[in-house]
């Protein structure tokens, strides 16, 4: 169900405390940490303790708590001095989804091209 912890989804089981990562943030709706396999020198994944399959029904289901996700990608950013960055939310497998529960990367710390992918 939607918004429920899910037994095999490793954002939850990340959230939950059983699979262990590099925080970098925490507040009672998200959390920040770093991207196991980094696409620059700051690559990390803000999502939501709640899970939702994607940022579209976050958006629609808890808009407060994406709005949060959205604050949090700028402290991280601000928390890593960067005066420009990128924050990304890929939907669906044929955008580059790959864990699917909602997050931001924020990426920085290098020059982004356009168009991205």
């Amino acid at each position: 169900m939607a918004g429920e912890p899910q037994d095999d989804c490793l954002f939850c089981k990340i959230v939950g405390g059983q699979i262990p990562a590099t925080i970098v943030r925490e507040t009672e709706t998200t959390v920040a940490f770093r991207d196991i396999n980094p696409q620059a020198p700051t690559h990390v994944l803000v999502i939501p303790k709640a899970h939702y399959a994607n940022a579209a029904d976050l958006a629609v289901e808890e808009p407060g708590t994406a709005a949060d996700i959205l604050r949090e990608a700028r402290a991280v950013a601000d928390d890593d001095h960067l005066e420009s960055y990128r924050i990304v939310f890929n939907t669906g497998a044929g955008a580059g989804q790959t864990v699917f529960h909602a997050h931001a990367h924020v990426l920085g710390g290098r020059g982004m091209q356009w168009p991205p992918g």
